[in-house]
């Protein structure tokens, strides 16, 4: 099922970021591979979760999805982990025309000056020059698993330096209110730690001091 997040639920999720929203959710199947990393440094994104496979070294779904996924979405691509140039700057501009927010692909991408220039968020497990077919769709817009992780149309991504996240939408605003809790207390912390206290002594950590 489908799900629409405000643009305040939207920019809080990226505020605070996916270490802090993994330890907020509780819940340890949230995390995807490290392995699917920004191809530019500083990307971030959120938004509902728009997922499709690809069979391997084959893109069709991904041109199906365009026509699909409503405006906001994020794709979440399982290729089966074949890195190929599944995804380059043509897909891009098709991306920003049909409002789709960002990429998150367990295969390859290519193109990565342009995607870069555009600044379009993308999340791949690698860069690779090898075109692909188009010739199978496996599923667009239905639960898959992503590198273990489950993702269904709706669910909450969250991406950044950090690595990708993709919270059940069923828990998604319980988790940016708990996110919120964690980072008030955080920031609570650093101020304490410029007045002097040590971590060992905020984390009740003090019976570890030497004698």
């Amino acid at each position: 099922m489908s799900h629409t997040y405000s643009e305040k639920q939207l920019a809080q999720a990226r505020k605070l970021g996916t270490s802090t929203l993994f330890e907020a959710s509780g819940l340890d199947t949230s995390s995807t591979d490290i392995d699917i990393r920004p191809v530019w440094a500083g990307a971030s994104v959120a938004g509902p979760a728009y997922p499709l496979e690809c069979s391997p070294g084959d893109n069709l779904s991904i041109h199906i999805a365009m026509e699909k996924a409503p405006r906001g979405s994020i794709l979440v691509i399982s290729t089966g982990g074949f890195v190929a140039g599944y995804w380059g700057e043509v897909l891009t501009v098709a991306a920003e025309a049909a409002g789709v927010a960002g990429l998150i692909i367990d295969g390859g991408v290519r193109d990565i000056a342009a995607l870069t220039a555009r600044r379009f968020p993308v999340f791949s497990r690698g860069i690779s020059m090898r075109g692909t077919i188009k010739a199978s769709a496996p599923s667009v817009g239905l639960p898959i698993s992503f590198t273990g992780t489950p993702v269904a149309a709706g669910d909450l991504v969250v991406a950044d330096d950090d690595g990708v996240l993709i919270i059940p939408a069923a828990h998604a605003q319980r988790t940016l209110d708990q996110g919120q809790v964690r980072a008030d207390k955080e920031a609570k912390m650093m101020e304490s730690l410029t007045q002097g206290k040590s971590t060992l002594e905020l984390m009740n950590l003090t019976s570890w001091r030497q004698a």
